[in-house]
This record gives C-alpha cells, structure tokens and sequence, in this order.
C-alpha cells in the first residue's frame, strides 16, 4: 500500500453505526484465582470458558465473555500508580434500578468496598475497584424519555449523591 491515509481525501469524517457497543474487556490481573473470586462471587459474572491457570472468560447471559481475565504479561504484577494512564474504569451497565440495587446489596453483604456513588441524571452507579486496582462502574441507565435536558435538548448531565439507604431497600 503506498498511499497514507493523510494522502486520501475523505468527504466526511467516519461515525461509528448506533448500533455499535462494548463486546468485551480483556484485564490483565496479577493473580487469576483472586481476581476471579472477586468477578465471579461478587460481581456475579458466570465463566463460560477457562485457559489453564492463564485466563478465564466470564459473562452475564451465556454470552461468550464480556470480561476476560488473564496473566498473559501480568502474572506476579503490581496494579499501575494514580497518576499514570490506562483503564479509568470498566462500567456493566445492568438492565434496571433492581438489579442496581441487589448488587449494591450483593457488594454490602461482601464486605466490599464502595469508592463512591452517583446520580449522573440519565443513569445511578456505583464504583469501586477490583482486586488489582481496575475501576468498576455497576450502573443502570433512566430510560431516555426520562434523561435530563436543556431547553435546546442537550443533555444536562450531573454528579449528585445518589441515596444509597434509598436504592439497598429496593434490593428485598
């Protein structure tokens, strides 16, 4: 190929179809067994497939995995410093405010930590982190009729407390 892509002239720029989503995440982890107590029992991820003691493939639904976990070139590893890049956080986004709030209750009776929760507007989360320092988001997201706007029709997004007695009595 001897022409670059700056050489090409494009009549409009690319836009990802509507249709597009997050198939999978693959994380590097120090110790498999621990990261996939913490995936697996607490989050409540099933595993579909396992690799050795080198990687283990997890899902909600039968899917084929939306998490993997591996110590391909992590085995043995420290998690990275604040202050350095990489993965902010991996957000599952669940399919209601029920689900939200068994998986608050799931995390409580677990003993595990929160790193805070919010009330962003169009969704509630709750975040926390894994055993190798990976930023979780477990969320929900308010149906889009109900997504807060500007009288322009942006979205008018914040960051609010979100009432954590409220949202674990919902749990049952």
């Amino acid at each position: 190929m001897s022409a670059t892509l700056e050489d090409e002239s494009r009549t409009a720029p690319y836009t990802m179809p509507a249709g597009a989503r997050i198939g999978h995440v693959h994380l590097k982890v120090a110790e498999l067994e621990r990261s996939l107590g913490f995936w697996r029992d607490i989050i409540g991820l099933e595993v579909q497939q396992r690799i050795g003691d080198q990687a283990v493939f997890l899902s909600a639904g039968g899917y084929h995995h939306h998490i993997a976990l591996n110590t391909w070139e992590s085995a043995g590893g420290s998690p990275p410093g604040f202050g350095t890049t990489g993965l902010y956080h991996v957000a599952l986004l669940l399919p209601d405010r029920a689900s939200l709030a068994r998986a608050l209750k799931q995390l409580v009776e677990a003993g595990w930590p929160l790193e805070g929760a919010s009330d962003h507007g169009v969704s509630e989360a709750l975040y926390l982190r894994d055993p190798d320092g990976n930023g979780v988001e477990l969320y929900r997201d308010r149906p889009r009729e109900d997504w807060p706007r500007l009288e322009d029709g942006r979205l008018k997004m914040c960051t609010k407390r979100l009432d954590l007695k409220s949202l674990l009595a919902e749990a049952g």
